[in-house]
């Protein structure tokens, strides 16, 4: 999975996506690493691992990972140039989510670019730069498509098809409310230009830390936020980006021990995960043995063929069954056999559909 951080300046973009990756730091088994100076990649928190590792003696435990890409200098006018945004936001075109980071907290020693906080007028702005982005991709489109349409029937359809799309964006309106037609080929068309505007978009209500107890509750901002991201059918999590700072710089014991005194049962990694995966529908099955525990990241309602393939395409092609048995199942047998014994393994064929928490065994022959 792939995440792109964006937001204005001093909303604690920047502190949160550092204190993420500093987090995937410290996880074990997969280091932090920069491919870029603005890519980070962190591992995704999963009890179920370590107990499925401890119990088969795994040489390796691999947890899934998030890719994030933070976008540096987003400001009014980044499509025009203004900035350092506009260079950046190619390369949030291949991401599967947004996380639009703002400013939900008063200091007065923090200056807003706006003079004042108002996250509604702070979210308009990133959109509007999103929508001019899209715009200027749909022209380029537009442009390429229009000298050929007149001899092509289908290229013609595109054609309309990108230019109802940019009448829509230059309406103010994001792409994703854009109605696609049911024409295969046009659907296919609009996911295949990739627009920002198109993703969905996970807002991170950055909070003073009085407010974390009560997942700000209180807060009129964040209020605001809840409101226009419900509209639009997005997530939202609440953080304090600068405690997120602290807490990456602590061991496991002392984090548990550090949020328990906050009034907290997670970290603002862990929301952003859930948030995560709920918005794309995303689960994880599991794989265990001697050599490694490894947990895969899957759509919801993948079946057992597409999900054997993530881990390599002879698995998907050549296919047989799949030995499934639910983790905790596995775990309250103590081993494979004793869950044999009970039952608890079924053998299942093409049409099963992979459920979170599913320890896999793919048989196949290629």
């Amino acid at each position: 999975m792939k995440l792109g951080i964006v937001g204005l300046p001093n909303v604690g973009k920047s502190t949160l996506f550092n204190s993420l990756t500093k987090a995937g730091a410290e996880s074990a088994n997969y280091p932090f690493c920069t491919i870029d100076p603005n890519v980070g990649i962190v591992t995704v928190p999963d009890e179920r691992l370590k107990l499925l590792g401890d119990l088969y003696n795994s040489k390796k435990v691999t947890p899934a990972v998030i890719e994030f890409v933070d976008i540096a200098g987003l400001v009014k006018g980044a499509s025009k140039g203004e900035g350092l945004g506009n260079q950046f936001l190619a390369n949030i075109r291949e991401v599967d989510a947004i996380v639009h980071v703002v400013r939900c907290f008063e200091d007065g020693n923090v200056v807003h670019v706006d003079g004042n906080i108002n996250p509604a007028r702070d979210i308009e702005t990133i959109n509007f730069e999103l929508i001019f982005s899209d715009i200027e991709i749909l022209e380029r489109r537009i442009a390429k498509v229009a000298k050929q349409a007149r001899m092509d029937k289908t290229l013609a359809k595109e054609l309309e098809l990108l230019e109802a799309i940019k009448a829509h964006l230059e309406g103010g309106n994001m792409a994703k409310s854009f109605e696609v037609p049911e024409d295969e080929d046009l659907a296919a068309a609009f996911a295949d230009y990739n627009l920002l505007t198109a993703k969905p978009t996970i807002y991170a209500a950055n909070v003073a830390e009085d407010d974390l107890a009560d997942d700000a509750a209180n807060n009129s901002h964040v209020q605001a936020v809840r409101e226009l991201a419900a509209g639009e059918n997005s997530e939202v999590f609440v953080i304090c980006a600068q405690i997120e700072q602290e807490i990456a710089e602590l061991e496991d014991d002392e984090k548990a021990m550090f949020l328990e005194d906050l009034g907290l049962s997670e970290s603002g990694l862990d929301k952003l995960i859930k948030a995560s995966y709920s918005l794309l529908g995303l689960i994880s099955y599991l794989t265990s043995g001697e050599d490694e525990t490894r947990a895969w990241t899957i759509k919801k309602g993948t079946k057992a063929p597409q999900a054997a393939g993530k881990i390599h395409s002879d698995f998907e092609r050549g296919f047989i069954r799949a030995e499934v048995v639910n983790y905790q199942d596995l775990l309250d047998c103590g081993s494979i056999a004793a869950a044999k014994e009970k039952g608890l393994v079924g053998l299942e064929g093409k049409e099963y559909v992979v459920k979170d928490g599913d320890v896999i065994l793919f048989r196949f022959n290629v």
